[in-house]
Formats: structure tokens, C-alpha cells, sequence
């Protein structure tokens, strides 16, 4: 990718989304895409960091369970160098599960199954109360 690419990207938010199952992958990408967004993928938490550094996102949809580097352990070290908002989308659903990644720096949290509206809406909410900071 060269600059110019990231530079054409920038005009439209840019969403990495970290996922290891490749059909939910797959989904979550062409929905987030036919939003409007441009997406870029990893499969583990340690590819994860990688396309963060590449990409600079402005959201980032990461999953727990992954192999190499689980979600907990990426958005732990993300927050060491980052603000980047994170929306959680994970199986672990219960209460501590969902405390667990809101203190750790998640700005959201979505659990599977989801409804793809309901994703839409939340990434939507996200970006639009960064950029009001902003």
C-alpha cells in the first residue's frame, strides 16, 4: 500500500477488524464495506497489531478467542500505545466477560450471535462520538 492509497482511504473511516473464524470474518467485512467503510483484516491478535501500525484505523473490531494472541492481550497492548476506539465482538458474554474487556479499554462490546444492524449501529455510534471529540 502506498501513501497515496492510505491518503484515498482516510477520506472514509477505516475499520480493522480482527478475526480468526473466516466466515464471520467474511461477513462482518462485506457489511462494513457496503457501509461504506474501508476494512482491513487480521486473523490473531500478533496480525492484528501489525495492520494497526500499517493502517492507523479509526476503529478497530476485534474478537477474544483467537490463536497466537487472544483479544484481551492485543487490546491490553494497544491501549499502552493508543486511544484507537475498540468495539469488542466476542462469544464470552457474560457480565464479567463484558466488565472485564470495558475496563481493560473497550469502548464497546457486541456479542455473538449479532444482529448486523446492530454491529452497523454501534460502529456507527463509536466513530461518530470520537470524531465529536475530535
Amino acid at each position: 500500500m502506498d501513501y497515496r492509497q492510505l491518503e484515498e482511504e482516510k477520506a472514509q473511516p477505516v475499520v480493522l477488524l480482527v478475526e480468526d473464524d473466516d466466515s464471520i470474518r467474511e461477513i462482518v467485512h462485506r457489511v462494513l464495506e457496503d457501509e461504506g467503510y474501508t476494512i482491513h483484516l487480521a486473523e490473531n491478535g500478533v496480525r492484528g497489531l501489525e495492520q494497526f501500525y500499517l493502517t492507523l484505523p479509526d476503529l478497530i473490531v476485534l474478537d477474544v478467542k483467537m490463536p497466537e494472541m487472544d483479544g484481551w492481550e492485543m487490546l491490553e497492548r494497544l491501549r499502552e500505545i493508543s486511544g484507537c476506539p475498540v468495539i469488542m465482538l466476542t462469544v464470552f458474554g457474560s457480565t464479567d466477560d463484558i466488565i472485564k474487556g470495558l475496563e481493560l479499554g473497550a469502548d464497546d462490546y457486541l456479542v455473538k450471535p449479532f444482529g448486523v444492524q446492530e454491529l452497523i449501529a454501534r460502529v456507527s455510534a463509536v466513530l461518530r462520538r470520537v470524531s465529536a471529540l475530535t
